[in-house]
């Protein structure tokens, strides 16, 4: 059942500002947004408007969404969604915190930091059941465990999101701290810093970066987070308290439909290409199409099966924040219990 306290929340707090600017501000012209096709523009008593927020570019990870929005799970759930992709100078939950979305696609841990923020979120459905995020090391490397990078590089994007929980998540299952590895700062760059030896290893995703090197042909290996047995919260469905305490129908509603497109997605990853071409650029091409389904593929065992689909772990929620207060990643203390919820997950709300 639910862990989480209601709480009654009028307002966001003023620490939304601090996390992105122009908190409520319009969406900036990079913003794009869908209607999901077939639930029209909504007739008061009728449907419910909702928009969720996919963060910055359309991409076949975003199949869930686009497989409901087209198979009309969302119309079924009495929802008119809109699909919103932020723009690429906004921060990743500046318009949930400013009321321009109503749920947002984000890791646990992202979301668990920015209620620490003072940013309300709570933690409704978790879509990715394994962590995405992996060591990468060329395969001649004499990297095999996290222990072996004592005293090695390890490239990340910045000290900031998965990549960079990841790689604290890792050293710490190896007994280890930043201050036996150098950490270098790469961007986005993972491909070209491995394979110029810039860096020893980088952290990066295992159904994005992984996938990429595979297609590039590079041999490459991987070791999961997980191999340390300490617990992160993968990517999932959040919304503001006050979302969930005043609109809990349609949070349901929204997790439901969703988790059937979750659930479309695991037994035919192909129909998700095809159907997430109305969403995605260029992915009527026959290269892009095979890059998605290699994706997807690699995407389909994050998702857990049967009825850990969607689910949350209590336990996996009170180490993390142990891990990231540990780890200075926390501006104030947060009580596990109130950052997740399983409250409008459809067994529980059967």
């Amino acid at each position: 059942m639910s862990s989480r306290r209601h709480l009654a929340v009028a307002a966001v707090a003023s620490g939304v500002l601090a996390l992105a600017a122009c908190a409520g501000q319009p969406a900036g012209p990079d913003a794009t947004t869908t209607t999901a096709p077939g639930t029209g523009t909504g007739t008061a008593g009728t449907t419910a408007a909702l928009t969720v927020g996919l963060t910055y570019t359309p991409d076949i990870q975003f199949a869930p969404f686009y497989l409901a929005a087209e198979k009309g799970y969302y119309e079924d759930a009495g929802l008119d969604v809109t699909l919103r992709h932020h723009g690429a100078n906004e921060g990743l939950f500046t318009a949930v915190g400013g009321g321009q979305e109503d749920v947002v696609v984000a890791g646990g841990d992202e979301m668990l930091q920015a209620r620490s923020q003072d940013v309300p979120l709570v933690d409704v459905a978790t879509l990715y059941q394994e962590y995405p995020v992996a060591l990468i090391v060329p395969a001649d490397s004499p990297v095999r465990t996290a222990a072996d990078l004592e005293g090695r590089t390890v490239g990340v994007p910045g000290p900031f999101g998965e990549t960079y929980f990841g790689l604290l998540a890792l050293l710490h299952g190896a007994g280890l701290t930043e201050d036996d590895v150098t950490v270098e700062h790469i961007g986005f760059t993972q491909q070209a810093a491995l394979t110029a030896g810039h860096v020893d290893a980088v952290m990066g995703f295992v159904n994005n970066d992984a996938v990429r090197f595979a297609q590039a042909g590079q041999d490459v290996r991987t070791i999961p987070v997980t191999e340390g047995e300490v617990p992160l919260v993968g990517i999932g469905l959040g919304v503001l308290d006050a979302t969930a305490d005043e609109r809990p129908d349609d949070v349901a509603a929204v997790v439901e439909a969703t988790l059937r497109g979750v659930r479309d997605v695991v037994a035919d990853p192909q129909e998700a290409v095809d159907l997430s071409a109305e969403y995605v650029p260029d992915l009527n091409r026959q290269d892009q199409q095979a890059a998605a389904l290699a994706t997807l593929e690699a995407t389909v065992p994050l998702y857990g099966t049967g009825d850990a689909v969607g689910s949350q772990d209590a336990a996996a929620w009170e180490a993390m924040v142990t891990l990231m207060e540990d780890n200075g990643l926390l501006a104030s203390a947060v009580d596990p219990a109130e950052a997740w919820t399983d409250e409008f997950l459809p067994s529980a709300s059967n």
